[in-house]
């Protein structure tokens, strides 16, 4: 038996608002959705597992449609899915009264209930939000009902407002294999028995790192599972050092280097780190335009000859300032406090 783990696959958000690709970002989620549906095909998987939060909202009729005909498309894959906290349940959920196509389980009780395959030798057990917050550990008392059948939990949750999930009470569970969703970075909660899949695609700046999904197999209730890396783009977290001798221009060309090394496609976030000229105060806003990049954070802090200057200001306010802080071992506190002094009396006037 082949099996796909999906989660958080979030249709219907829109990262980065703001930007000028956020608009597309949305579509780029939902073709990543529908590269997965292809992927079950091509590798010919018995079960789409979707741990929660297929949609980012309460999904209306049409989108409900849309997901269904990608469904409809898997020649032989069963689907079984769970809502998540963030398209959890309501009495008016368009998700109660769709009419969905016969591959498709959906497991929308809020206590645990399950799905057997017969043809599988599968059981799947799973439950769904009907709030968007659950702070009882739902999880904790599941038992698997054993017997020759390889059983899987379907599960969202693991943090304090969401289901928390502890790892003795899964190991214990009896469950051969528990498919996670909620927390967005892929991982392994249980060697060889829990994985989060973590989020299709990247939805948030702090969603580093790569996306994707779990590819399982089972033979003789043995499971073996790998990663599959599947992202359009991701998000990153890079610094760049700035030396005395950069100006606007280099650090510019630095950014772009970073870019094109890492991957124009994906999304950064930049630290500007290290020492520089004090007559060069860096533009972050500027940088901005260089790429797919949200933000840029100067850390740099300014160099000073101090002797040169001591010597070139002797007699003077600023060789007055630079001799209060002689004579000790400055904290850095102090070290801060004399380069932004420095800083303010020699250019401040200039600026």
């Amino acid at each position: 038996m082949r099996f796909m783990h999906i989660a958080d696959v979030h249709l219907g958000a829109a990262p980065d608002s703001g930007f000028a690709w956020s608009k597309g970002r949305g579509q780029e989620i939902w073709d990543s959705f529908r590269r997965c549906i292809n992927e079950a095909n091509k590798n010919k998987v018995d079960l789409l597992l979707i741990a929660g939060d297929l949609f980012h909202r309460q999904p209306g009729r049409s989108e409900l449609r849309e997901v269904n005909y990608l469904f409809s498309t898997l020649e032989k894959t069963m689907v079984v899915l769970i809502a998540g906290n963030h398209d959890y349940l309501t009495s008016s959920s368009p998700y109660l009264s769709f009419p969905w196509n016969r591959n498709v389980v959906c497991l929308f009780e809020p206590s645990i209930e399950k799905v057997r395959f017969p043809e599988l030798k599968t059981e799947v057990y799973g439950l769904s939000y009907h709030q968007q917050e659950i702070t009882a550990p739902l999880y904790n008392d599941v038992k698997a009902e054993g017997g020759e059948y390889f059983q899987i939990l379907l599960a969202h949750g693991g943090d304090a407002r969401h289901i928390p999930v502890s790892k003795d009470a899964l190991q214990s569970s009896g469950f051969d294999y528990i498919a996670l969703g909620h927390i967005h970075k892929p991982q392994v909660f249980l060697p060889g028995k829990a994985l989060y899949a973590g989020a299709l695609e990247p939805v948030d700046c702090e969603d580093t790192g790569p996306h994707g999904y779990i590819l399982g197999e089972v033979h003789r209730k043995k499971v073996s599972v790998r990663f599959v890396e599947s992202c359009t783009r991701q998000y990153l977290r890079e610094e760049i050092a700035v030396a005395e001798t950069d100006t606007a221009y280099s650090v510019r060309e630095k950014i772009a280097a970073l870019l094109q090394k890492k991957g124009e496609q994906n999304t950064y976030r930049i630290r500007l780190t290290g020492q520089r000229s004090p007559q060069f105060i860096p533009n972050t806003a500027e940088y901005l335009k260089c790429g797919r990049i949200l933000e840029v954070s100067d850390d740099t802090i300014p160099y000073f000859h101090i002797e040169q200057l001591r010597r070139e200001y002797q007699g003077t306010l600023i060789g007055e300032y630079i001799e209060s802080f002689s004579g000790k071992t400055l904290s850095q506190t102090e070290q801060r406090a004399l380069r932004y002094g420095l800083e303010a009396l020699l250019y401040s006037r200039s600026r």
